[in-house]
């Protein structure tokens, strides 16, 4: 994981934890749209860089570490 990966997840992590204390979700299904909603945050974010840098933010770094029979399942 690259470190640009590792900080939109963390932004998307953090994002979520910030939606949920501002709107105290109670249940999976009212969690769940809190998730999504802290997710598209870091998503737009990521895409926004994407477009402005022209480079995809992630990248297939840790891939070759996989055995080759879970390589075989991502294709």
């Amino acid at each position: 994981m690259s470190d640009l990966e590792f900080i939109f997840s963390m932004l998307g992590e953090a994002s979520t934890i910030a939606i949920m204390k501002t709107k105290n979700p109670i249940g999976f299904v009212e969690n769940k749209k809190v998730a999504k909603q802290g997710g598209d945050v870091a998503g737009n974010a990521r895409k926004e860089l994407e477009q402005k840098t022209g480079k995809k933010v992630v990248s297939t770094e840790n891939y070759l570490q996989l055995p080759e029979k879970a390589k075989r399942r991502i294709k």
